[in-house]
């Protein structure tokens, strides 16, 4: 199923903000009335108007407010609206973000169809012109997204936003702009797309759909893209991966796809994701309430396909291959059981006593099967552990690796990504609590540092190559009665996909 919207156009300008010809003239009030740059430039071309509007109390600056005007003296544009941006002093990154979500989702909401959008001109701390325009087209992507894919009779919009123009300060930056605007658009599509993915409901979205629309993707950006179905898995000894599907009457899938962009004799990065289509935990049995959130198990795999998506736009020169095992946890007769113990692909026992830590069985033969591409780096991802939620929250993903330089790297990418992690410990002491009496490890290490010791067993499997783990259980995702799902962490993968084509 296809989420239908209308495609916004995005542009770069330069240019005195007064003299754009346009619907909306978007400049952001700093509190205690402190005009914006561009802001100040209309004050000085509308004599006074906007510092009069500001001196009569209609606005204070205060982040999250706005103000629109309409006739604004000496102004080309028919309106101007103004967006509180906080303390200047306090401007950073998640304040800049916020903004541009705010004036794009206010210009929605008031029946623009176009706007210039100046907030983009603003400095944000350590960060350029390039930063500034691909975190403000993707913003504006996340304000505008809706799932309408469901919805009988969706709710239409009356004059749609259509165009929006995205300032810099001087032309000499219009280059380092239409940069940011090509990666804010591959990475927000790749985003759009996880999104539509995770916010499917699991009647939809079984492992086979999911197979489906990762081969679309292939097929669009020219990726090679193979489905292993369950006979080609048990051929491979996928005793770990097939075990969790057993409860289900959807036949699980082990989607490969490869980007080849680099030198064929360039060893490849290998990302894999989790994605569990429906996890009801098995014979473990989850709680009822908010049980439905567990359409979104899934989201480490529809972020690797989001991703495939963005590096297929852009094109990116290197050689990635992407794997996403996809089955549903469910309970029935053939399910795993507690106390059940399995064979791993890579030969290694598993006692399982926990039937709701499935994931870890998926990705451990995952990392079995990378080993084939002989990768230069291999990083998983899966909404994987609670504990990790009541951790970090839903701020940071966290980040797991058996090699510094790997989580420098990944960490790097985060920050220039604004989809940040935190990393965690992978101390060898934890291994203790993964002990089994009859098989060479439990699936569980109990209730303490449950998202440390699921890593820990994973570490097991990924000995053999340069490894990192994301757990994105607390990111992945918003739940509640407003549920969707983030698209994270799109970006992050993206960012380290691009900073390594470019060494």
């Amino acid at each position: 199923m296809e989420n239908k919207e209308i495609e916004l156009e995005f542009s770069i300008k330069s240019g005195a903000p007064e003299k754009q010809r346009t619907a909306c003239i978007v400049v952001g009030v700093f509190e205690n009335r402190k005009l914006s740059g561009p802001a100040i430039d209309i004050d000085h071309a509308s004599d006074g108007y906007l510092s009069d509007i500001l001196r009569g109390g209609d606005m204070d600056g205060k982040a999250g407010s706005t103000l629109l005007l309409h006739r604004v003296p000496n102004i080309l544009a028919d309106r101007v609206l103004l967006v509180g941006l906080g303390k200047e002093r306090d401007f950073h990154e998640k304040a800049y973000r916020d903004a541009i979500s705010r004036a794009v989702k206010t210009l929605r909401d008031t029946g623009s169809m176009d706007a210039v959008i100046t907030l983009s001109e603003i400095p944000v701390r350590k960060r350029d012109a390039t930063w500034n325009i691909e975190q403000a087209v993707i913003s504006a992507h996340e304000a505008l997204y809706r799932f309408l894919t469901m919805k009988s009779k969706p709710d239409e919009t009356r004059r749609p936003l259509k165009r929006l123009t995205f300032a810099v300060s001087r032309r000499g930056e219009l280059k380092f702009g239409e940069a940011g605007l090509a990666r804010g658009l591959a990475i927000a599509h790749g985003i759009d797309l996880a999104k539509d993915l995770g916010n499917t409901p699991s009647n939809i979205c079984t492992p086979e759909y999911l197979a489906a629309e990762a081969q679309k993707v292939a097929k669009a950006h020219g990726f090679g893209c193979e489905v292993l179905d369950q006979a080609a898995c048990e051929k491979l000894a996928m005793g770990a991966f097939l075990s969790v599907g057993k409860g289900s009457d959807k036949p699980p899938r082990f989607i490969v796809l490869k980007h080849e962009g680099g030198a064929k004799n360039e060893k490849p990065v290998v990302l894999i994701g989790k994605a569990v289509t429906f996890d009801a935990g098995g014979i473990s049995l989850k709680p009822a309430p908010d049980m439905d959130e567990m359409t979104y198990d899934m989201s480490g795999g529809g972020a690797v396909i989001g991703a495939f998506r963005a590096i297929g736009e852009l094109g990116l020169p290197l050689n990635v291959i992407g794997l996403v095992p996809a089955c549903e946890n469910l309970p029935d007769a053939e399910a795993n059981k507690p106390g059940d113990i399995i064979t791993s692909m890579s030969g290694q026992t598993i006692e399982i006593l926990n039937t709701d830590a499935e994931g870890r069985l998926l990705l451990c033969d995952s990392l079995t099967y990378a080993e084939r591409f002989e990768p230069d780096a291999v990083v998983d991802l899966a909404t994987l552990t609670g504990a990790c939620v009541i951790a970090l929250g839903a701020h940071p993903s966290a980040l797991f690796s058996n090699h510094d330089p790997l989580a420098r790297e990944i960490e790097h990418a985060a920050d220039q990504a604004w989809d940040r992690v935190w990393r965690m410990p992978l101390w060898e002491d934890y291994q203790e609590q993964l002990k089994s009496s009859h098989a060479d490890m439990a699936n569980i290490g109990g209730r303490p540092a449950g998202s440390v010791t699921a890593a820990c067993f994973l570490s097991r499997f990924a000995k053999k190559y340069h490894w990192a783990h994301l757990d994105i259980a607390g990111t992945a995702y918003k739940g509640g009665r407003d549920k969707t799902s983030t698209g994270r962490p799109v970006s992050l993968l993206v960012h380290f996909l691009l900073n390594r084509a470019e060494k």
